[in-house]
């Protein structure tokens, strides 16, 4: 029975059908599917150390959901206040703050996401996250910049056009297809990696070499004319439809004509290309209100998906999170289907704030389904929240987080058709032989993604770097090792051999949206990732819980940072936390602990826990000092990308040297504009 009200959710009983239980899905270009900060100031200061009386979980940590109006006050209340918290920061008489999101938690702690100016230039990464309480105004603060902004001059010695050139000639080496600027060079700061310096950005347009829209920034030095950086904008990843079978949709009627637009959700509206690749196409519509038949033949089924993927991603958001809407002001995006001809890829634009699918090779397989749809939309979530760059350490911490919630909003539709798991894209076949796209609990099967992390892994593709946040997650969530869950037969290694307990997903993806929200900034690498989510965890469950270590052991999983009980469990350990300066583009510089009391040599999996504080770790050889000389790199020059800090543990085979006696650690930086330190360094030998 139709209703004649202008917004109704109706139960849309089409023909049944199978549903395909195809396979992969990633949208990185033919695998490219479905996405960290600097953590600096006193808000995250190595939460593992955090002293009894922090161990308990903070109450009313969680925030409340806030309606677009009441979150609207708190901007305009903050943006009123800008110039106080400024003075309070102890920013500079140049910079000013920009209000960029807000968040509140039941005990009334405010969360305040700001972008930065100088002498009226944008600060890129000059990003920060200030955490205030009814007691102290700036509690605390994160910062995606750990340097002051304070760049040696604001004008430009190299003109705009050499800029100009130089991001037209970036766009030809991705083999973009008609590259042409998009937006002119514009003067900024660039703060995201080392000393902050004037620079232009210019973004170039046209297509990728897949046919996804290309929106790439590059970054010149205004000073020098030297490439600084460069990064891709546009992030890749009812009704009867393909996937989900028989599924209700909130649509919308005008008189005698329904069309597809969700006023129960922020007006979202979902629209047909066909084939097209630019504006908005059209909005379905028809005269009844049953959308598609199953078959990716009839236009409608692809956008029955798609519609109903954006709707479950709202819910979760909302009801699991208390999010409203994308950027949290009950504002809908919009969605459109059928882009290009035989394009194998989805993504979402920040410059239209919609989502885009193709219909896959042969027009047969629309990359609509619930994960795809849901990774696809946590794009813009990140966008409007962490901002991750979309390149290195932070592009690959994007794209997992858009896996970790494409695959939480699949296990919160309880959809029969499509049930939850840890497969990102199993629905659609973009490998053409059923399997996923990619694997959570082992990221490694899919051929191109990593298990772990290592000194490099920001020079890869982020489809694959996102790898060690995926199995970081499914390892909290689930725990390591063999186990069967929605009929899927799971068996998650860890890279130090040792098991890691999960703590149930429900309770991880709570800690990663804290994280997301409160504590990842712009530049956040994967050390911030583990320092973030810590502090999550602790403001949560506490500093002594069980979720808390379950954090600490599932990045240990991952090879980022120590385990709970310090080092590889159970083992000896001997640490020197004392400081030691880094010289910029000077000396290496050496700090030592004494090994006593033990037998024989050193084992062939010494663990190295190395923690330097550093604003570009890319200059830093690393490398551990044996007593009688020998010297094994733990990290080279030019590894690590653009990423800051570096807090990871390094497996050594050490077992030709003896294992008593003075060991270093020897650190250089090779380049200039950098400080830094070493902030402690462990041994521990299983």
């Amino acid at each position: 029975m139709r209703s004649s009200s202008s917004r109704r959710s109706s139960s849309h009983r089409r023909t049944s059908h199978t549903p395909r239980r195809t396979a992969a899905v990633a949208l990185a270009g033919v695998a490219a599917l479905i996405a960290a900060a600097v953590q600096s100031g006193t808000a995250l200061a190595a939460p593992e150390k955090a002293p009894s009386a922090a161990s308990k979980a903070t109450p009313g940590s969680e925030s409340v959901k806030l309606t677009p109006a009441q979150r609207a006050a708190l901007i305009r209340e903050a943006d009123a206040a800008k110039a106080g918290t400024a003075k309070e920061l102890g920013l500079g008489a140049k910079e000013k703050l920009v209000v960029r999101d807000v968040l509140k938690d039941r005990d009334g702690t405010v969360h305040t996401r700001y972008e930065r100016t100088y002498d009226g230039l944008p600060v890129l990464g000059g990003d920060l996250v200030v955490q205030s309480t009814k007691a102290d105004a700036t509690a605390s603060v994160v910062k995606a910049a750990r340097a002051a902004i304070k760049p040696a001059t604001t004008k430009a010695a190299v003109p705009a056009a050499k800029a100009r050139q130089q991001a037209l000639a970036a766009g030809r080496a991705e083999k973009a297809k008609s590259p042409a600027v998009n937006r002119e060079p514009r003067k900024v700061i660039w703060a995201a990696d080392g000393k902050p310096v004037v620079a232009y950005e210019t973004v170039v347009g046209g297509f990728q070499h897949d046919g996804t829209p290309q929106e790439l920034h590059v970054v010149t030095d205004a000073t020098t004319g030297e490439k600084l950086y460069a990064w891709e904008a546009i992030e890749t990843g009812t009704g009867n439809t393909v996937y989900s079978g028989t599924v209700d949709l909130t649509t919308t009627q005008s008189g005698s004509t329904y069309n597809l637009t969700d006023g129960a959700r922020g007006n979202h509206k979902t629209y047909n290309l066909n084939r097209g690749t630019s504006g908005t196409g059209t909005l379905f519509s028809g005269s009844d209100d049953v959308w598609g038949n199953g078959s990716p033949s009839n236009l409608e089924s692809a956008a029955a998906d798609a519609h109903y993927g954006a709707a479950l991603t709202w819910d979760y958001y909302k009801n699991v999170h208390g999010r409203s809407g994308i950027r949290g002001d009950g504002t809908g995006a919009y969605s459109r289907v059928h882009y290009g001809n035989n394009y194998v890829n989805a993504f979402w634009s920040d410059s239209c704030f919609c989502m885009t699918y193709g219909d896959g090779s042969g027009n047969a397989n629309p990359l609509t389904s619930i994960d795809v749809a849901a990774h696809e939309m946590t794009h813009g979530l990140t966008s409007n929240t962490a901002g991750l760059n979309y390149s290195g350490e932070s592009g690959g911490l994007n794209e997992a987080t858009s896996d970790i919630f494409g695959s939480t909003v699949e296990f919160y539709a309880k959809n029969s058709s499509d049930v939850g798991d840890y497969l990102i894209g199993e629905e659609i076949d973009i490998n053409g032989d059923g399997t996923p796209l990619r694997y959570m609990d082992k990221p490694s099967r899919d051929g191109s993604s990593k298990d772990a992390w290592y000194s490099g892994i920001g020079s890869i593709d982020v489809h694959y770097s996102s790898g060690p946040a995926n199995h970081f997650f499914y390892l909290l969530s689930e725990g390591s090792g063999t186990k069967t869950i929605n009929g899927v037969t799971y068996d998650s290694p860890t890279s130090d051999g040792l098991p890691v307990t999960g703590i149930g997903r429900d309770k991880a993806e709570k800690i990663w949206f804290r994280a997301l929200t409160t504590k990842f900034t712009s530049t956040t690498n994967y050390a911030g990732a583990r320092t973030g989510t810590l502090a999550a965890a602790g403001e949560l469950y506490g500093t002594d819980s069980a979720e808390y270590k379950g954090v600490q052991d599932a990045w240990a999983g991952v090879n980022v940072g120590t385990r709970s009980g310090g080092g590889g469990g159970g083992g000896t350990s001997f640490e020197n936390t004392a400081d030691v300066a880094i010289p910029d583009r000077g000396a290496a510089v050496t700090s030592s602990i004494t090994v006593s009391g033990r037998t024989g040599n050193a084992p062939s999996n010494l663990q190295v826990a190395v923690d330097i504080v550093h604003t570009y770790i890319g200059d830093l050889q690393v490398q551990l000092v044996a007593p009688d000389g020998t010297a094994y790199t733990l990290k080279g020059y030019g590894t690590g990308g653009s990423a800051d800090n570096l807090n990871t543990t390094y497996t050594v085979n050490a077992s030709s040297e003896a294992a008593n006696g003075v060991w270093q650690l020897r650190v250089q930086d090779n380049a200039a504009r950098d400080t830094g330190y070493i902030n402690s360094w462990k041994l521990t030998f299983p």
